[in-house]
């Protein structure tokens, strides 16, 4: 990825917070989720703060880089469009699946709404290698990836974390986005010993670091982007400063926003584990006359470290082996198959209501009529809705599939709600003509006719 560029102290930048971000001191640069702007249409907010200067660096959520399938092509084009539209340095994206199945399974494709882990097996190494080379020749600018938080492991692993992100970055080029909270996420839910992961990482590839919280219930630990950063995060920023002086260090948060003063206090508190470990650093400096080799422990887990990823004849077959087990694993979580072998059936009930809580969530974000309209009823109906039909596409049509689903079986018998939600339907589904041609009052005709049964 080349020298990292130095970012410093920056927050997630969302709509709702706009205001909040724009007053804030000592902001020197935002995140944003790539799919949630338009180039064309950048938000003034944005605008704003790219005139002030701030560096703004998109972040993507959707390509499933760890997936089976190669990258596809027009999630690609968007997001080096957004890129370009940003003047960012760099983009993001995440080492994880979204989806499976399709033409490598025979099965139809499943769309899982959230990000998911992917084995560390050499397979699943070798064809994330050849995807992030594919998404690396598509992008006008440097790509670093993220470790991501996980509900449940893989049964079978070949490589501890910081391994399988040393081979990575080896093979690839590719910058790392380090995720401190996603860390202490896998040490709670996997065991993964967190301080081991930060001493086999190959930290000259650090892009920046993500700092965000979460909660624990019942001895799983939640990344719910929702709370205050916890004191083990605040501990891993430290030790990985103490490594590296991380070019960029960012503070996310996705729902219950707080004030002003909270997300300043946050800040300062990220600011000052950064600090601890500056001092920690210097401290070894000055006793070993150079920065120590905190690198100590050899990241390969097999003699054989050539890159298989880049013979054509062996990725294939990978590729076929990661995509069955992928589809077994999303196929258990979102239509209700049996579980896969090995794996912990308890994490996979856990996980499993996680998607469809977030698929609740987004789906109530992209329609906020539907949650309006039915109230306190939104949320049983949709978990219902979402147990017998797995998501296929994105959550826009998600959306529409529900409603779809409610007016085919007669939910809810209140008759003001279902002409609500009826007329919601017809305002967005099929293709919108100009309202007043007559194509669109033959298109509005028959959609209404068909929900007259």
């Amino acid at each position: 990825m080349g020298a990292a560029r130095t970012l410093g102290t920056g927050i997630g930048w969302r709509p709702e917070i706009a205001d909040v971000v724009a007053g804030m001191p000592g902001i020197d640069w935002v995140e944003v989720v790539a799919e949630n702007v338009c180039p064309g249409h950048l938000p003034d907010a944005l605008v704003r703060l790219r005139e002030r200067g701030l560096t703004v660096v998109p972040h993507g959520v959707s390509l499933g880089l760890g997936g089976a399938d190669r990258p596809d092509a027009g999630r690609l084009a968007a997001l080096a469009e957004r890129a370009e539209a940003l003047g960012a340095p760099l983009v993001t994206e995440h080492i994880a699946f979204v989806r499976a199945g399709g033409a490598l399974t025979a099965s139809p494709r499943l769309e899982a709404g959230h990000l998911l882990p992917v084995p560390r097996t050499r397979d699943a190494l070798d064809v994330l290698c050849a995807n992030i080379r594919v998404a690396q020749d598509a992008l006008p600018v440097p790509l670093a990836v993220e470790n991501i938080a996980a509900l449940l492991s893989w049964p079978g692993d070949e490589m501890t974390e910081g391994q399988f992100l040393y081979e990575l970055a080896d093979r690839t080029g590719v910058g790392l986005l380090i995720d401190v909270a996603n860390l202490h996420t896998n040490h709670v839910n996997s065991g993964d010993d967190p301080a081991k992961a930060l001493a086999e990482l190959p930290l000259e590839a650090l892009a920046y670091v993500h700092v965000a919280g979460g909660f624990e219930r019942d001895g799983v630990w939640h990344d719910s982007h929702a709370h205050a950063v916890p004191r083990p995060v605040l501990d891993l920023l430290t030790d990985l400063a103490s490594r590296v002086c991380p070019p960029g260090v960012l503070l996310e948060r996705d729902e219950d926003f707080p004030e002003a003063a909270e997300f300043a206090r946050e800040l300062t508190g990220i600011r000052e584990a950064v600090a601890a470990g500056g001092r920690l650093r210097e401290s070894a400096r000055a006793v070993w006359g150079t920065d120590p080799d905190r690198n100590t422990v050899t990241p390969r887990a097999h003699e054989n470290t050539t890159a298989t990823a880049d013979a054509g004849a062996d990725e294939d077959p990978a590729r076929q082996r990661l995509a069955l087990a992928q589809v077994s694993l999303l196929s258990a979580l979102v239509a209700g198959t049996p579980a896969p072998e090995e794996f912990d059936r308890a994490r996979l009930r856990i996980q499993a209501r996680a998607l469809a809580g977030k698929r609740a969530d987004v789906v109530a974000k992209v329609a906020p009529e539907l949650p309006h309209l039915l109230g306190a009823r939104y949320r049983t109906a949709y978990l219902a809705y979402a147990q017998g039909h797995p998501m296929t596409g994105g959550y826009r049509a998600d959306a529409l599939a529900f409603v779809s689903h409610l007016l085919d079986t007669g939910q809810p018998r209140d008759a003001r709600v279902r002409h609500g939600l009826r007329e919601w339907w017809l305002d967005r589904s099929g293709p919108a003509p100009r309202p007043h041609h007559p194509t669109a009052r033959l298109a509005r005709a028959t959609r209404r006719a068909l929900l007259r049964r």
